[in-house]
């Protein structure tokens, strides 16, 4: 295998949205992207041979331009599809690639990828190898802590210096070890133990690496302490349940001037595009899905939240009812 030097990234993203299946779509990206304009997005994985094999890769690989910068995350063990996965990556105009070593799914390790790769470090670098090989992007890898009972630090620390030597830009590190034998992956979420030390510990060992945290985020203030020992913190289900919480990124992390970000002048600003998406014959619902959790924490948001998800998913959601939806949230100030 070629021995690269230890790769940098010029200005690393301090804060990250984590790529979640079912969640993290072009549509969720650009109601994000609302809220903060510097966060690093992700894409939904993309299993790479479903990728070269389908005759709909723009239904893979579109987004839209408002949503840079925008990392595309692949699965897969096979350093051939991943070749020509990055090379896809590179034409469409993604800023990133992250290879996915972290997910716990049953059908995802069934497949020896994800979670399940962490136990072969080797196989793992020769897919970042040729990652490298076929793009100018930069390469990086999400992953976890260990798997099942391969948890020593030691083999993580072993795991992240093969890699390193791969050519791998970026550790994002999720702080708990991936169960396969019993938990599924919402479980996985929630019940391995989250062990920041061991990051910091990782982090410590090699201070030459860049290396992010994940796992168990809630507000901006956490994500701040994270950073004293940490180049990066992702962010997760938080973000996606809770986006507004989150309205504060660019201001408190990244020095910008504070702009107002109202749920109703979010929703006022997408109209356009959700107009644009309908002309498409998209669906009211592959956005409202998202769109509703900029309501919470203010009166009768379960009562405005369940109007639009009626009406939108059975297909009955206008933009002037939206338009008036988000002018009752405006008018109590929100």
């Amino acid at each position: 295998m070629k021995s690269y030097q230890i790769n940098t990234i010029n200005n690393p993203h301090k804060i990250s949205v984590a790529p979640m299946m079912d969640c993290t779509d072009k549509h969720f990206r650009m109601i994000i992207r609302k809220i903060s304009s510097k966060a690093l997005l992700y894409t939904e994985m993309i299993v790479a041979q479903s990728l070269i094999y389908t005759d709909k890769k723009e239904r893979f690989l579109d987004f839209n331009s408002e949503e840079h910068p925008l990392s595309i995350q692949f699965g897969g063990d096979n350093p051939k599809m991943l070749e020509e996965a990055a090379k896809m990556a590179q034409d469409w105009g993604y800023d990133e690639i992250n290879f996915n070593v972290g997910c716990p799914s049953p059908r995802v390790c069934s497949g020896n990828f994800g979670a399940s790769l962490m136990r072969e470090p080797t196989k793992v670098a020769k897919c970042i190898e040729s990652l490298k090989n076929n793009c100018s992007l930069p390469v990086t890898i999400k992953h976890r802590i260990g798997v099942d009972e391969e948890d020593s630090f030691d083999k993580l620390d072993s795991f992240v210096k093969e890699v390193a030597n791969a050519g791998a830009d970026r550790f994002t590190v999720h702080a708990r070890k991936a169960i396969l034998k019993g938990l599924n992956p919402k479980q996985n979420r929630t019940i391995p133990p989250l062990k920041y030390d061991v990051v910091q510990k990782l982090k410590k060992n090699n201070p030459k690496l860049i290396i992010e945290i994940n796992g168990g985020f809630t507000n901006i203030d956490q994500c701040i302490k994270a950073l004293n020992d940490l180049d990066g913190v992702m962010i997760g289900r938080s973000a996606y349940k809770y986006p507004l919480r989150w309205s504060e990124i660019d201001q408190k992390i990244y020095g910008e001037n504070p702009k107002s970000k109202k749920a109703s002048e979010i929703i006022f600003s997408l109209v356009p595009y959700i107009e644009k998406h309908l002309k498409n014959e998209g669906k009211s619902w592959d956005i409202c899905k998202h769109l509703i959790n900029l309501v919470e924490g203010i009166p009768n948001a379960k009562v405005w939240r369940n109007e639009i998800s009626t009406k939108s998913i059975r297909q009955e959601l206008s933009i002037d009812y939206l338009s008036k939806k988000a002018s009752e949230l405006q008018r109590m100030g929100f």
